[in-house]
């Protein structure tokens, strides 16, 4: 992630959670959490946490969670909210994570990848840090033409095709691979007032028992 981005993020952190309710709503995390198949005693990563809002899916299905993030006001944010909470926040990138190879059950990564530098990397390091039988769940745009989304919000790509995901997933040695529509949009909102509907998917693959 760039330093451009971090800032921006950094910038918008006190209010992220207001701008996000515009963006989409709760069928997302409703989805990532049901495929991410959470016990109480499973340790979930939420990579690119912002200010918690897959990360409370998790820990409301009883889980262990560890919250990444590459803005310090986000995790600031996270801090305060689960505060008492099985929560943990650490500052890390997408494409370098502060986890440790089997480390981690699930990883659920919600509307972050279309800001990594380099999307199959981050996928292979988000495949790296799964426990045998882990599984990772990722929520992102599918392919659009809302170029003002670079500028205006820092997005590095326009969403992905799903023949992309499956791929990457699959070079990340990930097996059972499935991409399916949330059946949610993600609706921001550019500085002229135009508004985009974007199509959410939900790719989820399993690290085999090796």
């Amino acid at each position: 992630m760039s330093d451009d981005t971090r800032e921006y993020f950094e910038s918008i952190a006190h209010k992220w959670d207001e701008m996000r309710r515009l963006f989409f709503g709760e069928g997302v995390r409703n989805a990532a959490i049901a495929a991410a198949d959470i016990m109480s005693s499973s340790i979930v990563a939420d990579v690119g946490i912002g200010t918690g809002f897959i990360a409370e899916g998790a820990l409301a299905a009883g889980a262990q969670v560890i919250g990444i993030d590459s803005s310090d006001r986000m995790l600031a944010e996270t801090r305060r909210r689960f505060a008492g909470k099985r929560f943990e926040a650490r500052a890390g990138d997408i494409e370098s994570l502060p986890l440790s190879t089997a480390e981690v059950d699930v990883v659920l990564a919600n509307m972050v990848l279309h800001h990594a530098s380099d999307p199959p990397r981050a996928i292979r390091e988000m495949s790296r840090v799964l426990k045998p039988n882990g599984r990772l769940v990722i929520t992102d745009a599918d392919t659009h033409m809302h170029e003002w989304l670079r500028t205006e919000q820092h997005d590095r790509w326009l969403g992905f095709e799903r023949a992309d995901i499956v791929s990457w997933f699959g070079d990340a040695g990930l097996v059972n691979v499935t991409v399916v529509d949330t059946g949610e949009l993600c609706c921001p909102s550019s500085e002229c007032g135009i508004r985009a509907e974007i199509t959410i998917f939900l790719a989820r693959g399993t690290k085999p028992n090796q």
